[in-house]
């Protein structure tokens, strides 16, 4: 579970961090969306990239499946556990390594958020 929940988490933090760091490549919109994909994000609500995914699918689902990949990764590789189904970073006490926990997460949105912006045209 905790492996699965980490790869949900990281397709909307991924495009918090794609607008951040890639401004002119977002339309105005895409980047207040992506802004509040950071809440969504936290709370495993991967709904959030579902906007970018289908705006741009060529370069935004390699890019979430490549972080979303990795965070998973490495979490069934740390064998971190999550005795909860859903809730994000509010279910982190349930995890047996909450920063490690994080930390994979934090990378797997770092990879996915920096491959969709490089891979995304300006706009």
């Amino acid at each position: 579970m905790a492996a699965c929940m980490a790869g949900g988490m990281v397709p909307p933090l991924a495009t918090t961090i794609a607008v951040l760091l890639f401004k002119k490549k977002f339309t105005p919109e895409e980047r207040n969306s992506g802004l509040t994909n950071i809440v969504m994000g936290l709370s495993f609500i991967t709904e959030g990239s579902i906007p970018f995914a289908a705006s741009d699918p060529a370069r935004a689902i390699p890019s979430f499946l490549v972080g979303a990949a990795v965070a998973g990764g490495l979490t069934g590789l740390a064998n971190i556990k999550l005795m909860a189904p859903h809730g994000g970073v509010f279910v982190l006490a349930l995890t047996n390594n909450p920063l490690l926990y994080l930390l994979f997460i934090l990378i797997g949105a770092l990879v996915s958020g920096i491959l969709f912006g490089l891979l995304k045209r300006e706009k």
